[in-house]
């Protein structure tokens, strides 16, 4: 077991930030989005927190929600450039993820697609910080990043343990501002996270009680707060439980997790640009039909937990009316994607990138299969 992450969480954590980083160094590269941060106020307290410290900051901006290998390289580019001692991530996942790439990348001079992609292995890092801006991920403590190439059409997933963040920041008011949609998919994201370690090779009792416990967190408190979605108290629960849902917990005992979903939906993704968790939550009950022979008995046990029910088929359905009723599509009509075209493109990109989980293989035929159930 290891996680080397030092986590702050609660209201006002931020004002620890810039004594955290001061003890690695004063040149900072503050990576984040399309702007949100500055519009509710976040910026300016981080900004705040930095000069405190004395920081001399250097900003990259406009790493996408679906992030890029470009981003990241023009970022590492300018902290190579600017000799920075720290990289400071604020933002949601997309955000954290390509900054993890970046802090590996700085070192070196090439792409950080070559790590991705297994041509080259990281042998140092710039410090990463994190605040977290969007409960869903969990990336704020995990080596986990995923950036895509969309010259060759792959969204990848890659890890090392010198992606792991040194310390990250959690307050949840500062998901307050988060629109109803992104909330809803960052549910669905978290949910899914469980599932693959749930999913994966290898009896482990109590971390499926881990899964069932953080799963059933967000179904009681998930829908509570997409109706009330400014909400402190149900914003700090669901923010609590993404981060549990992948900090290790779920996966512990486990040969490995099964993260066959996950890359089928960056299919998605990569190819329409469909947001993360709304992809994991057309693929989800697809996928698991898609299992019902394969696993029938596990399925079930998982709906027996969650929903009280006694058949694979029922466990299914009972995720569907939740995705529903968060707001999250089971469809890929609901996408306006289900076009013979569409399903065309899904199917040779899902053959060409061999999307598919490690312990659950598919084959050509699962993925017609697949797609007709997602339709």
């Amino acid at each position: 077991m290891y996680n080397p992450v030092k986590l702050h969480f609660g209201r006002g954590v931020v004002s620890d930030l810039g004594d955290s980083i001061s003890k690695y160094g004063k040149k900072v590269l503050l990576v984040y989005g399309g702007g949100s941060i500055r519009k509710n106020g976040i910026y300016e307290e981080i900004i705040s927190q930095l000069g405190k410290a004395g920081a001399e900051v250097f900003e990259y901006a406009g790493i996408r929600p679906n992030p890029v290998i470009e981003d990241v390289d023009a970022a590492a580019s300018l902290g190579r450039e600017k000799g920075v001692d720290v990289v400071l991530a604020v933002g949601g996942g997309s955000v954290i993820d390509s900054a993890k790439i970046i802090s590996i990348t700085i070192p070196v001079l090439h792409s950080g697609w070559d790590f991705i992609k297994g041509k080259s292995k990281p042998v140092c890092a710039i410090p990463l910080f994190a605040v977290l801006t969007l409960a869903a991920t969990g990336t704020e403590m995990n080596r986990f990043a995923v950036v895509q190439n969309n010259l060759t059409k792959e969204k990848l997933g890659y890890g090392d343990l010198l992606t792991y963040p040194k310390e990250s920041f959690l307050d949840p008011a500062y998901t307050l501002s988060v629109p109803s949609d992104y909330t809803s998919f960052g549910i669905t994201d978290l949910i899914a996270h469980c599932l693959e370690a749930y999913f994966g090779e290898g009896e482990a009792t109590l971390s499926d009680r881990f899964v069932f416990s953080i799963i059933g967190e967000a179904m009681e408190y998930g829908p509570q707060l997409m109706h009330d979605t400014g909400n402190y108290l149900l914003r700090e629960k669901i923010m609590y439980a993404a981060t549990c849902a992948l900090n290790n917990l779920t996966v512990y005992g486990r040969k490995n997790g099964d993260w066959g979903v996950h890359s089928i939906g960056h299919v998605l993704s990569v190819l329409y640009d469909v947001p993360h968790g709304a992809s994991l939550s057309m693929v989800y009950p697809a996928w698991m039909r898609l299992h019902l022979d394969r696993a029938p008995e596990r399925i079930a046990h998982l709906g027996m937990n969650l929903f009280g029910t006694t058949t694979a088929e029922e466990t299914i359905e009972g995720f569907e009316r939740f995705f529903t009723g968060i707001g999250s599509p089971v469809r890929l009509s609901q996408y306006g994607l289900d076009t013979p075209e569409n399903r065309a493109e899904i199917f040779r990109t899902l053959k060409a990138n061999r999307a598919g989980g490690n312990h659950f293989r598919l084959s050509d035929q699962d993925y017609e299969n697949l797609i007709q159930l997602m339709a």
